[in-house]
């Protein structure tokens, strides 16, 4: 049967025969391309150059490719360059944290509202961090502590100091036992936990009980250096009372302000938890810096805390104190880490560069808490929020333009179901228009 009668199998075979003719015809193409590249260049006066032709078959003679290594010199190159330092463990992550300006706080006072970003040290998040390793640091060159041999930490503290503790002290070969009062969040007593730090927590009492947590702290680490069962020590750090916790601002913190600011800071505000963080800073700018003159120093002080009239009067003393209104065995406040009830070795250390001072409601506290997180996606815990009320109070007190700097303290993770707990029952998650920070915050 001829391949007229089936018109199929006539389409499929010219289909084949195109097929191979077009590749012969490529191929063919392929040889034949070199010699009509040198037909052209002779023809336009151009010498010719088998280098620049692509390649013929595969079965003609070819120029050998050459290959070269840049890798090398891109290597030298790099080498050339100057290196930055790389950290040397967990502790060389703290310190030098950014300094940012907080827009809406900014624009709604119109000064620059300038943040240390303390939440940003590496090993525990919180300005803590740097007193933690200089009391270790202290210790170590006093003999108290030595690396590897069992020695343990202890601390009593409301959360921030515990972390950083128990952070540095597994990375300089140390244990960490943490005294803490049972009504702190429990985002904080579970993270030191998770940190390999033991954990105790116990009821708020005085200062004068030799059941709070300072003082429990204390009898634990005697107890163990005394134990006739282990040659290790054990080392209270006495964060309230150590002058390490100063001077670790005084040497690094205010240094740093004094660099991003490039010396132009008219007031630094600052809560008072042990009292560190604003005498350092106010040493280093007011006394090293020779700023007594030109720098503003303002306590933020929360609730039931004592420490504004000791600032404003002179007289250590709280309203929440007079008989028939204490309601707590401590400062009398949903805010943690800040506000005292006694004076410490670190908040005398500066007090008299001491200018103001601003109470801070824990409504304001929530209210400021709420107002960064929708104007400027800044999450804190409650004394971030206690500095930032006294920071826009502070700023409305001074002439326009003026710069004030702040503590950001921690992040408010560690304060979800305490503090942030407060803010939602209070009806402030919920979406709001309000615009007017001032009339928001109730200050004139």
């Amino acid at each position: 049967m001829s391949m007229t009668n089936h018109p199929k199998a006539y389409g499929s075979a010219a289909v084949a025969i195109a097929f191979v003719a077009g590749i012969l015809a490529t191929l063919g193409f392929k040889d034949f391309y070199p010699d009509l590249e040198r037909r052209y260049q002779r023809r336009r006066g151009q010498p010719y150059n088998p280098a620049d032709s692509r390649p013929g078959s595969t079965y003609l003679a070819a120029a050998p490719l050459s290959l070269e290594d840049h890798s090398k010199s891109a290597r030298n190159s790099r080498s050339s360059l100057p290196a930055p330092p790389i950290p040397e463990g967990i502790e060389g992550c703290i310190g030098n944290t950014p300094l940012f300006k907080i827009r809406s706080l900014s624009e709604a006072t119109g000064c620059l509202i300038l943040a240390k970003a303390e939440f940003l040290n590496g090993a525990g998040n919180s300005p803590k961090d740097r007193v933690a390793l200089n009391m270790i640091k202290m210790a170590e060159e006093e003999g108290l502590l030595t690396p590897g041999q069992g020695d343990t930490i202890y601390e009593g503290t409301v959360g921030s100091t515990g972390i950083s503790l128990a952070t540095l002290a597994r990375a300089k070969g140390y244990k960490a036992y943490i005294c803490m009062p049972n009504d702190q969040s429990t985002e904080k007593s579970d993270l030191l936990t998770h940190l390999g730090a033991t954990v105790e927590r116990v009821t708020p009492a005085p200062i004068t009980s030799t059941e709070h947590f300072v003082n429990l702290a204390r009898t634990r680490a005697k107890e163990h250096t005394n134990s006739s069962g282990t040659s290790s020590k054990g080392f209270f750090a006495d964060q309230f009372e150590s002058g390490a916790n100063y001077k670790a601002h005084l040497q690094t913190t205010g240094p740093e302000i004094w660099q991003q600011t490039g010396g132009h800071v008219d007031a630094f505000v600052a809560g008072a938890g042990t009292g560190g963080t604003i005498s350092g800073v106010a040493l280093y700018l007011k006394q090293n810096m020779g700023m007594s003159n030109e720098l503003k120093v303002v306590l933020a002080d929360p609730e039931g805390s004592g420490l504004y009239n000791k600032v404003k009067n002179g007289v250590m003393f709280s309203n929440t104190e007079r008989e028939g209104t204490r309601r707590r065995q401590q400062v009398d406040t949903i805010v943690e880490g800040i506000g005292l009830n006694r004076l410490t070795e670190n908040f005398e250390a500066g007090r008299e560069l001491i200018d103001d001072a601003v109470k801070v409601t824990d409504i304001q506290a929530f209210k400021m808490a709420r107002w960064l997180v929708e104007k400027d996606g800044i999450f804190v815990g409650s004394s971030s929020a206690v500095n930032c009320v006294a920071a826009v109070a502070t700023a409305l007190q001074m002439p326009k333009g003026s710069r004030v700097v702040t503590i950001l303290c921690d992040s408010g993770t560690r304060h979800l179901s305490k503090f942030w707990k407060k803010v939602g029952e209070a009806g402030l998650e919920e979406g709001h228009d309000q615009d007017d920070l001032i009339e928001l915050l109730s200050l004139k």
